[in-house]
């Protein structure tokens, strides 16, 4: 196992603490935890691609480790007793939206027998508000950020969740074809 896979393990590990420090009422350890993690994820992707480390387990755990620190996120600020958290409504959107491109990307591949996952422009912005509205909604926390700004970030990451959410649902029907 090469040093991109040991990282991507380790940031699947940093999942539960970065839980426990938000259940705890830790904002700011629970940010540079996921800090910590964030920068695992870059680093991981880097060695994998200059080192050609790539690997099919990588491409596998990448991806749910990612989404697996950004649901649970969601779900635990939400929950949790902090000052600022998430309105429900985002976290339904959210997760749902990774549901329906999970269930989608499935169906896709029952049918078709394959399937050519490509990264919209829109799906990296949703990612990129997404992390930008939990490092927002953390900081909230610890410091005077101005709840218009929160609400922008949160608001602005709900548009382009729905808005990728619509292009994926467009780019499957077309591969449906």
């Amino acid at each position: 196992m090469g040093l991109a896979n040991q990282l991507t393990i380790f940031r699947i590990f940093l999942i539960p603490v970065f839980i426990i420090l938000i259940g705890y009422n830790k904002p700011l350890h629970a940010l540079v935890v996921f800090i910590i993690a964030g920068l695992t994820d870059a680093l991981d992707g880097f060695i994998a691609r200059r080192f050609n480390q790539i690997t099919t387990l990588g491409k596998v755990l990448d991806p749910i480790a990612d989404k697996a620190l950004l649901v649970s996120s969601f779900v635990f600020i939400y929950t949790s007793d902090l000052q600022v958290k998430f309105p429900y409504w985002y976290v339904v959107i959210v997760i749902s939206r990774d549901v329906y491109i999970l269930l989608g990307s499935a169906l896709i591949y029952l049918l078709k027998g394959y399937l050519d996952v490509k990264p919209s422009i829109f799906g990296k912005a949703t990612t990129f508000f997404q992390i930008l509205s939990v490092v927002v909604v953390l900081g909230a926390n610890i410091t005077h950020i101005p709840e218009v700004a929160v609400k922008g970030v949160i608001y602005t990451a709900s548009f382009f969740t729905v808005l990728s959410t619509l292009t994926y649902t467009y780019d499957g029907l077309q591969h449906l074809k």
